[in-house]
C-alpha cells in the first residue's frame, strides 16, 4: 500500500516541482542576445522603434518617476550622456539611450523627466507600470534596469554601473 502511494504521490511532485520552476524562471534578455524589436510611443504620440537606431550604441534604461533608485541613477546617467554626446565609435555612429518609464501616471512621468534634466529625447511609457510591454519583452521584474545594445542589436551589457559603462564606451571610441 505504501508504495502505490509513493508511486501516486510522484506525478503530483513532479508537477508542482514543473509549475514552480515555470513560474519562477526569470524571463528576459541576457548579454551576447540579439535585443527584441520593438514599437514603443513617446508623449507626444510619436512612435520609436529599436531597429531605427541600427548602427548606434543605445542604452535601454527602464525606470520610474516613483522610484528612488532610479531618480537617483538618473542624477548619474545624465553627464554620463553628455559625456558620450557627438562622440564617435569604433564601430558604431554614436550613442544614444532610450528610456522606457514604467508607470501609472502620464503627468507624473513628464514631470520627473524634466526635473531629472533628462534631455535625451527617447522616452516612451505605455503607462501601464510593469505590464509595459517593452518591460515584459525584456523580462523586467525590478527598476532601474539597464542594456547596452551595439550597433548591430546584439546586448552587450546588462545592469551595468555607470563606471562600467563608461569603461566599455570608452574602449569602443574611435581613437
Amino acid at each position: 500500500m505504501k508504495k502505490l502511494k509513493d508511486l501516486l504521490l510522484l506525478p503530483v511532485i513532479f508537477f508542482l516541482v514543473w509549475g514552480a520552476l515555470k513560474i519562477y524562471r526569470i524571463p528576459g534578455q541576457s548579454k551576447g542576445a540579439m535585443a527584441p524589436d520593438f514599437v514603443g510611443y513617446m508623449a507626444d504620440g510619436d512612435s520609436l522603434r529599436l531597429s531605427d537606431f541600427k548602427g548606434q550604441l543605445v542604452l535601454l534604461d527602464f525606470w520610474g518617476s516613483w522610484c528612488g533608485p532610479c531618480r537617483q541613477h538618473n542624477k548619474e546617467l545624465v553627464p554620463f550622456y553628455k559625456k558620450y554626446q557627438g562622440v564617435s565609435f569604433q564601430e558604431e555612429r554614436n550613442f544614444t539611450i532610450i528610456s522606457v518609464g514604467i508607470e501609472t501616471n502620464k503627468n507624473s512621468w513628464l514631470a520627473a523627466i524634466k526635473k531629472d534634466n533628462l534631455e535625451w529625447k527617447n522616452h516612451i511609457s505605455d503607462i501601464n507600470r510593469l505590464k509595459d510591454h517593452v518591460a515584459l519583452e525584456y523580462g523586467i521584474k525590478e527598476i532601474p534596469n539597464t542594456f547596452l545594445i551595439d550597433g548591430t542589436g546584439q546586448i552587450i551589457g546588462v545592469n551595468l554601473s555607470i563606471e562600467k559603462l563608461d569603461e566599455i564606451l570608452a574602449k569602443r571610441r574611435q581613437k
